[in-house]
């Protein structure tokens, strides 16, 4: 269809769910991403594997299951995954805002990924509310390219050189853009089936490269990750993952799978109340790429090294007071992991693991202390129990009401991610190596918005809106005032 018929009047017309063409857009992206990367469909095979046999033959007692993978038997966890695209130029980043919106995802936080010697920073492109979480939480970590942290000049030139030559957009998909823009940020069926044609197109691997193999090579040697942002056609997607229930059950299978797979998994150790999220990733595959020669054909074979496959564990989400706990006693544990490598026996996988959980012992591992302590998020609603009983008084704390069986609390999960296990993931996926330690931190938040066109939601305000709104609901069935 002609951008010319798309933009004709249209009589009566019906609007697309933007949940609906989220789901549509998912199954597309995953379908283009298997085809290019078969591997990841061996990667979805394991993670289906392992998730039906936890679902349907635990031994758990329901209620326990339910607090431990919360919305796991849900419909979402077949569906959910999250994909990471790494953007170059603030126009870019603004046009692929315009995208997401279509499909109803938000930038939500910040993450500055220079504390890993990263030159860029990133904001996670996510559903807001709890019903669009529940239909489909595809979620795409999207970081940019931050030119003012290379050092070297001409280096800096090359890539903006680079990424101003390419469009990565095309003009069908922009014009779609515009449609979206008037219509109040909707589409028609027909212009959601085409957008979702022309916006796959931004994610798909291009064969040929938009720079010559010594152009490549420059920008390699400054940065792996950089060479992956300036060279190519596409924002090629770099990993799109899969929600495992069992991430270390799944690792031993692609293992097994003879898969080469990262050495740890990221994140906070194993727990019986998991929290955050734990990643592991196989490492990234070897592909064949096409590069430029100067003066024109024959282009030169070589290859280029940037996707891989995620899996990801999710549990729940910690308050700030969770948070500052989590990063001290990773931090200490990072402490003490430099201390033994400080003198002269350096930690293996295994031992670093112990480590790491012998330090979050200090972390509470029980749901309702997590809870009482203020450590992690909640949803509650009223019990069979609540519901059939008649309170006496206009007021209640809720403590009382969770403690006497009236009302029940389910973790929150996490929708969002951890700038250090990205980082690690990156880093072991392009041989890239520091420790954070050995970088300052230079964030640049106000930039990201400037860029992005539009203010970056704050994650801790949407669970605790979302923690706020189940308890008014709560006292709204119940009839009463609840005191937190």
């Amino acid at each position: 269809m002609a951008p010319s018929a798309l933009g004709k009047h249209i009589a009566n017309p019906v609007w697309v769910d933007r949940d609906a063409l989220r789901t549509d857009f998912t199954l597309a992206m995953s379908a283009m991403y298997k085809a290019e990367v078969p591997l990841y469909g061996d990667l979805v095979q394991i993670v289906t594997r392992i998730n039906a046999e936890l679902v349907h033959q635990s031994s758990l007692d329901p209620k326990v299951f339910s607090l431990r993978y919360g919305d796991a038997q849900s419909t979402r966890l077949d569906i959910e995954r999250h994909g990471a695209i790494r953007l170059g130029t603030p126009h870019e980043l603004s046009t692929i805002r315009r995208l997401f919106a279509l499909i109803g995802l938000y930038p939500v936080g910040y993450y500055d990924l220079s504390a890993a010697g990263l030159p860029m920073h990133a904001t996670c492109f996510r559903p807001r509310s709890e019903a669009s979480l529940l239909m489909n939480p595809f979620r795409v970590f999207t970081s940019v390219l931050r030119p003012e942290l290379l050092k070297d000049r001409e280096t800096k030139d090359l890539a903006l050189e680079l990424l101003s030559k390419r469009t990565i957009f095309s003009d069908q998909l922009m014009h779609l853009l515009d449609l979206g823009d008037i219509q109040g940020g909707r589409l028609t069926q027909e212009q959601g089936r085409q957008f979702i044609s022309e916006a796959i197109k931004t994610f798909g691997w291009q064969s040929t490269a938009a720079a010559t193999h010594n152009e490549y090579n420059h920008l390699r040697s400054e940065h792996p990750i950089l060479a992956d942002i300036a060279c190519f056609r596409s924002s090629h997607i770099n990993h799109l993952t899969p929600r495992t229930l069992d991430i270390n059950a799944a690792q031993d299978q692609m293992k097994t799978a003879g898969m080469q797979v990262k050495d740890r998994i990221e994140g906070p150790p194993a727990r019986a109340c998991p929290i955050l999220l734990r990643q592991t990733s196989f490492l990234a595959i070897e592909e064949p790429i096409r590069f430029l020669v100067e003066g024109g054909l024959p282009l030169l074979s070589g290859s280029h090294k940037a996707r891989f496959g995620e899996i990801e564990e999710r549990g729940a989400a910690v308050t700030p007071k969770g948070r500052k706990l989590y990063d001290e006693l990773l931090e200490n544990a990072m402490d003490q992991a430099r201390a033994i490598a400080g003198e002269g026996d350096g930690l293996s996988t295994e031992a670093m693991d112990e480590l790491v959980s012998h330090v979050f012992k200090a972390y509470p591992d029980d749901w309702d202390e997590l809870r009482r302590h203020g450590l992690i998020f909640c949803t509650y609603r009223c019990t069979a129990k609540g519901l059939n009983s008649r309170f006496t008084l206009s007021k209640y704390s809720l403590e009382t009401l969770v403690g006497s069986g009236f009302v029940e609390a389910r973790p929150i999960t996490y929708e969002d991610f951890l700038p250090l296990s990205a980082a690690g993931i990156f880093q072991s996926n392009l041989g890239s190596k520091g420790s954070p330690k050995e970088h300052v931190a230079r964030p640049d938040e106000r930039g990201m918005e400037e860029a992005l066109g539009v203010a970056l939601e704050d994650s801790d305000e949407l669970y605790t809106k979302m923690q706020n709104d189940s308890i008014n609901e709560c006292g709204s069935v119940l009839s009463i005032t609840i005191e937190v």
